[in-house]
């Protein structure tokens, strides 16, 4: 883990967009497509500000959630309705997005499509993810209903979760796919989630689901 500390939260948004911005140009100039794999959330809010007004092939680059809450897009706590308000506008807007859910009534129904449109873009080219004070990340959730195969190594691309800390159920990429990317960088403010994340360190991923990713992870804190 590579650990980056920040005077203020502003200025670590303004150099992670820009970072951000800088490797998925890098990995436009290798391939003809790009992915890049973001949080949900409230916190990457100003790194989407920022990034959807960067001069980017942005129509080359294929968008998608770390994880998104089984709730349709026109629910208040439906990921893919922040970033499309976030992320996908201005210049960004012309992204393609792919979404991590579908109207059936359980996420079980829809596993073997939301896979089949991810696959080709993996492994994921620039990845950004969150993490809580209780150490998950996407919706790897300790005690949550299928961690265990979320975590193994032939963990299938998405998985449906349940959780004790999570109000509804959720589609989430497999900690497979998350530790697979080719950058990966995990944004997170205060001094209760660098406690988390440094605690992280020394435990298994069942217990700390985000140790998962962090071998080849950069970690962004402000305070």
């Amino acid at each position: 883990m590579k650990f980056v500390e920040y005077p203020d939260s502003e200025l670590m948004m303004f150099d992670l967009a820009d970072l951000l911005a800088s490797e998925l140009a890098a990995a436009l100039r290798q391939n003809d497509r790009a992915s890049f794999c973001v949080p949900g959330g409230t916190t990457p809010g100003p790194i989407f500000d920022v990034l959807s007004g960067v001069k980017l092939d942005w129509d080359r680059v294929t968008v998608f959630l770390n994880d998104e809450r089984w709730v349709p897009e026109s629910h208040e706590r439906s990921n893919a309705r922040l970033l499309k308000r976030r992320l996908l506008t201005g210049r960004a807007a012309a992204a393609t997005f792919l979404p991590l859910y579908a109207d059936t009534p359980e996420p079980e129904d829809a596993v073997g499509a939301l896979a089949a449109a991810i696959e080709p873009c993996l492994p994921i080219d620039v990845l950004l993810l969150g993490m809580g004070a209780d150490m998950h990340t996407a919706s790897l959730f300790p005690g949550a209903d299928r961690l265990a195969e979320a975590l193994a190594p032939d963990a299938p691309i998405v998985i449906p979760m349940r959780a004790p800390g999570a109000d509804e159920p959720r589609m989430t990429l497999s900690a497979r796919v998350l530790a697979d990317a080719m950058a990966c960088h995990i944004v997170i403010t205060g001094a209760e989630k660098r406690a988390a994340i440094e605690r992280a360190e020394s435990l298994q991923p069942e217990e700390a689901p985000v140790a998962a990713v962090l071998a080849n992870a950069t970690v962004h804190w402000a305070p």
